[in-house]
């Protein structure tokens, strides 16, 4: 598997990754979780290391299913997640307002770095 650098960082990634949102939301209803978490792990073993998904999916359904998947190969794995969505508008399956207010993130897994700033 190829790899690509993002941005300026040093953080490597594979130059193909898996978009995780149709695995619990969006596309009708949710897959089997636990056939979910096998695709998942499987592309692992097949050298993808970017995984991506949102706090929206769902709401947060998608990042427990991707963390649970992931947890054992943590090391391993990049996971891109879009956040700030103000979830208590009513709005998810639409266009759910925006709030990227710093009390309104929660930074509780963040890098200790993250937390700092």
């Amino acid at each position: 598997m190829q790899k690509r650098k993002l941005g300026n960082s040093n953080l490597e990634v594979s130059a193909l990754g898996l978009g995780c949102m149709g695995m619990s939301f969006g596309y009708g209803p949710a897959a089997d979780k636990q056939e979910m978490i096998s695709l998942i792990r499987s592309a692992v073993e097949r050298g993808v290391t970017f995984f991506d998904t949102a706090e929206v999916y769902g709401p947060f359904t998608n990042e427990e299913l991707v963390g649970e998947a992931l947890a054992p190969l943590r090391e391993q794995v990049v996971i891109a997640t879009k956040f700030g969505f103000n979830l208590d508008s009513n709005e998810v399956q639409g266009s759910p307002q925006l709030n990227s207010r710093p009390e309104h993130v929660d930074v509780e897994f963040a890098p200790d770095d993250l937390r700092e700033n």
